[in-house]
């Protein structure tokens, strides 16, 4: 119950964080992608299911609030927790650069996916001036974020494990 009502407020803060202070501080109308750093996160910390149930919600607060209708980035989040979620058995806390490559790779799938289904099928077909006006400094400004938000993500994450492990020890 504990780590259902933190990820609710990391959900919430990171979604409020990234619709109004992030973006008073976008360079060029673009700004990090802080729900892409939680959902990856959560994802290849804890497992496919867990990062598909945070995607479902990180995609339900944007596709309630900025999207025209329901479904399309709820069902987008979803994929890239899941997806994210393949690479526990890899995930070490100590190593940095798995998170990294798995978050930015993340913004380019969501980006790409934005692309393709809301642009090109709009017959917009700048994907040179998308690739780099808006992914590439998108990707690096989630990274230069993501930097502190995964830190304390998982900070918080071990932390939640360690409780658990030692309220189930209780029980045993």
């Amino acid at each position: 119950m504990r780590r259902k009502i933190l990820v609710t407020i990391i959900i919430i803060v990171c979604f409020l964080l990234q619709s109004t202070v992030f973006q008073t501080l976008s360079f060029a109308s673009i700004s990090p992608n802080l729900l892409i750093i939680v959902i990856a996160s959560f994802g290849f910390m804890r497992g496919s299911k867990e990062g598909m149930v945070i995607g479902f919600f990180c995609g339900l607060l944007v596709d309630i609030f900025f999207a025209e209708y329901l479904g399309f980035y709820t069902l987008l989040h979803m994929y890239i927790g899941w997806a994210n979620g393949f690479f526990k058995k890899h995930f070490f806390p100590d190593d940095i650069a798995l998170p990294m490559v798995l978050i930015s790779c993340s913004d380019l799938i969501y980006n790409l996916a934005i692309y393709f289904f809301r642009f090109l099928f709009r017959s917009r077909f700048s994907f040179g001036y998308y690739l780099i006006h808006i992914m590439i400094p998108e990707i690096v400004y989630t990274l230069l974020i993501s930097i502190v938000v995964y830190f304390v993500i998982l900070k918080i994450n071990q932390r939640l494990e360690h409780i658990e492990k030692r309220s189930a020890s209780k029980f045993v």
